[in-house]
């Protein structure tokens, strides 16, 4: 399944956590459909993503980002250069 639409962001400041990357992601993401799903993230500052059991790359591309586009992800959100990914459905 290809992802719909993708969407970058940059928020300004310094230490944005992960909960004000998310906060501002789901934002826009209801923004775009108001029964929008958080399906998986990634932190590249921590290296952590969900669905956390996903630890394999497949096709080069990581398992999390493709758990998400084959579990109904439609929107991908990507936070200051890839700090914070988010996809949702």
């Amino acid at each position: 399944m290809l992802l719909v639409q993708e969407i970058k962001i940059k928020i300004s400041g310094e230490d944005l956590t992960q909960e004000e990357a998310t906060a501002k992601a789901r934002q826009i993401a209801a923004e775009e459909n108001p029964e929008t799903d958080l399906i998986s993230w990634f932190n590249r500052r921590t290296n952590k993503h969900s669905p956390s059991c996903v630890h394999c790359e497949i096709g080069c591309r990581p398992g999390w980002e493709v758990y998400g586009e084959n579990h109904g992800g439609r929107l991908r959100i990507e936070v200051n250069d890839g700090e914070y990914v988010f996809i949702f459905s």
